[in-house]
């Protein structure tokens, strides 16, 4: 039986990209990824509150003065991290808008991450003034997961303006659905980890209790999740090998599906050893990297739009 294809697609031609864009959007990416890893170290040592107000640190005091405890030097180099994302959005916003021959998406994808940070920066004091409600927390986590997204989408952007990816068109129509259909179960799986961290011991400070019985339902829920997005993603390098299509689109789901099985191995240690809290901080650091790895997985099967011919977007 013949297999459908998408219709022929020549890939566009290479377009010479700056240094200044490639270093800053691979910069704002590794920092939204990173600021996951501080805001966890915040949560799993109990600093959530080590400042106890927002904006300022103390009601007297924009850093920790020496009476409060090294919890307020955790929550405050988190806070910290805020203002030097900012500087490296407003960086790559500036160049952007300042090429001579427009990258397509990139001025908006930069926009939105300036804007996001700014707006992610607000959540987090609301994290703090609520006294670590579970809701806004778990929002603040999602905001930043969302972050790392777009931060990815606009690397992938500019490196395929740079280097055209090889061509994807003699993929079965069906695979690009299947990927939107992966990026909707990683959402999926993502707000459940939330919910389960948000119920389990780590809540942020020592004084927010969590249901335990609660908890054990999310973990069992967020497994589920889980293993149906192993298979969403199997399917995708199933298709990359069978159809062999190289570059980009195989080696970002191969190690997009290599990456979960890792992730739900540390999940099923959490679990078992008692959720210690160097894994639970693995564990969300590694999420950010899949985030990644399943936008690159998604934008590569398609077929590359042709560069911008120097008009604005």
């Amino acid at each position: 039986m013949s297999t459908p294809q998408a219709p022929n697609v020549t890939p566009s031609s290479p377009v010479s990209v700056p240094r200044a864009v490639r270093l800053l959007a691979w910069l704002n990416l590794v920092g939204n990824i990173a600021i996951i890893g501080t805001g966890g170290a915040v949560r799993l040592t109990a600093s959530g509150l080590g400042c106890p107000t927002w904006p300022t640190c103390t009601d007297a005091s924009w850093v920790p003065t020496s009476d409060l405890s090294g919890h307020s030097l955790i929550e405050f180099a988190n806070r910290m991290m805020s203002p030097l994302l900012a500087v490296l959005a407003l960086a790559l916003v500036i160049v952007v808008w300042r090429l001579a021959h427009p990258i397509i998406g990139a001025r908006a994808l930069s926009g939105i991450i300036l804007g996001g940070i700014v707006a992610q920066a607000v959540l987090g004091g609301v994290t703090v003034l609520t006294g670590l409600n579970a809701i806004i927390v778990g929002a603040h986590f999602i905001a930043s997961a969302v972050l790392v997204g777009i931060a990815a989408a606009l690397v992938a952007t500019v490196e395929r303006t740079r280097r055209p990816y090889p061509n994807s068109s003699t993929l079965p129509r069906w695979v690009p659905a299947i990927s939107h259909t992966m990026s909707g179960a990683l959402a999926v799986t993502l707000v459940l980890g939330v919910f389960t961290t948000g119920s389990g011991p780590h809540s942020g400070d020592d004084t927010v209790i969590r249901d335990s019985h609660l908890w054990q339902v999310f973990v069992e829920i967020h497994a589920i999740a889980a293993y149906l997005l192993v298979g969403t993603v199997a399917v995708l390098v199933f298709a990359a090998w069978r159809w062999r299509v190289a570059g980009p689109f195989r080696a970002a789901a191969t190690a997009l599906l290599g990456g979960i099985a890792v992730e739900i191995a540390l999940g099923i240690s959490q679990a078992r050893l008692g959720i210690p809290g160097s894994l639970v901080a693995a564990h969300m650091i590694l999420a950010g990297i899949l985030i990644t790895l399943a936008v690159w997985t998604m934008l590569a099967c398609r077929p590359a739009a042709h560069p911008s011919s120097g008009t604005g977007m």
